[in-house]
């Protein structure tokens, strides 16, 4: 018999359209023969909508105009999907995993997470504490402090402090340049670079636009590297790659805009920095409790040493994205990769 598979996607955040890519892979990468896959989108507004035909692609936005109108009920008892037609009839469908595909925000910070834990359906990824943990940057970096794991100073700014008395705490704290980035925010969105008090003021502003709570860091001077994880208790770290940005830094724009920015599967780096690389981020992964999948960012810096940069506990799926490109170096093709995340699936 086979397992009902609720596929998420879309959703509310400011990744949505990563989101479409993400899920359009996942789902023409799932064994037919094994799950029958119930697509279901979440609108930029929070609708959700059904569309169960296996030829859509979900970039189009067919799902929007054509899917039925459902809810993923909290209530354990249910057991899944309550739909609505159009003749008003209500049909339950029974859902034996979730895969949420939804990067950012409601996606990937433990709230779609703690559903699916009230409904008693195993998911993919990570849990509700360790989603929403990793998901804010700042909370992160307070962690990973007790790990002894070397990472760029940092202050957190929340949207109630007076600007002056946050600009004089920063700068007390490390020189310019600072990096500012939203506490809570996907994919680098909402990130500026401040060389001087007019930018940084202008960032911190940026930036709580997205969030209410933002991360003013150290600029490091180094390469960006990144690793994949695999596993619930038994973990497989994947080879290390590098990111080439076409920008000063790698925002959402370079990430998914702007075609000149590159990456390469295997970093030209000394064997023991890589196994260094690898084992912190096994570190990083169990001290955030972690389970399934997370993709983990360092700088390498010019004397190589390792520095952690932030954690990714829902990284993408699309063409460009490094996870499944990482895990495809070590033998594990995408199809390979999505089937043996749905086997971790947990509550």
């Amino acid at each position: 018999m086979k397992e009902n598979i609720l596929l998420l996607f879309g959703g509310q955040s400011s990744e949505h359209e990563v989101s479409l890519k993400s899920a359009t892979t996942i789902f023409n990468n799932l064994d037919k023969e094994k799950y029958d896959i119930y697509p279901i989108g979440i609108t930029k507004n929070g609708k959700w909508l059904l569309d169960k035909d296996p030829k859509v692609d979900f970039t189009k936005n067919v799902w929007i105009n054509k899917g039925i109108s459902c809810v993923l009920s909290p209530d354990a008892t249910d057991g899944g999907l309550i739909l609505t037609r159009e003749d008003e009839e209500v049909v339950k469908i029974r859902i034996d995993k979730v895969f949420p595909v939804l990067h950012g925000k409601y996606g990937e910070d433990g709230t779609i997470q703690g559903l699916c834990k009230l409904a008693q359906i195993p998911y993919v990824g990570c849990g509700v504490l360790s989603s929403a943990v990793s998901m804010d940057k700042a909370f992160t970096k307070i962690i990973i402090k007790e790990t002894g794991i070397p990472q760029a100073k940092f202050v957190i700014v929340k949207e109630d402090e007076d600007i002056e008395a946050a600009i004089q705490k920063i700068e007390s704290a490390f020189g310019y340049p600072y990096f500012i980035k939203p506490a809570n925010a996907g994919s680098s969105v909402g990130i500026s670079k401040a060389h001087d008090k007019y930018q940084l003021i202008e960032g911190i502003k940026n930036a709580l636009f997205h969030d209410n709570k933002v991360l003013v860091e150290e600029t490091i001077i180094g390469r960006e590297v990144e690793t994949a994880i695999l596993g619930n208790k038994d973990l497989q770290v994947s080879g290390v790659g590098e990111i080439l940005a076409a920008a000063e830094f790698y925002d959402f724009e370079a990430k998914y805009n702007n075609t000149d920015s590159k990456t390469i599967i295997s970093a030209d780096l000394p064997e023991n920095t890589k196994n260094q690389i690898k084992e912190y981020a096994k570190i990083i992964f169990k001290a955030l409790e972690c389970k399934g999948l997370s993709r983990v960012d360092f700088f390498v810096t010019e004397d190589n040493e390792v520095i952690f940069n932030e954690i990714n506990t829902l990284p993408g799926f699309t063409s460009i994205s490094m996870y499944p490109m990482l895990f495809d170096a070590e033998g594990i093709d995408i199809k390979q990769l999505v089937n043996k995340l749905l086997n971790l699936a947990t509550i």
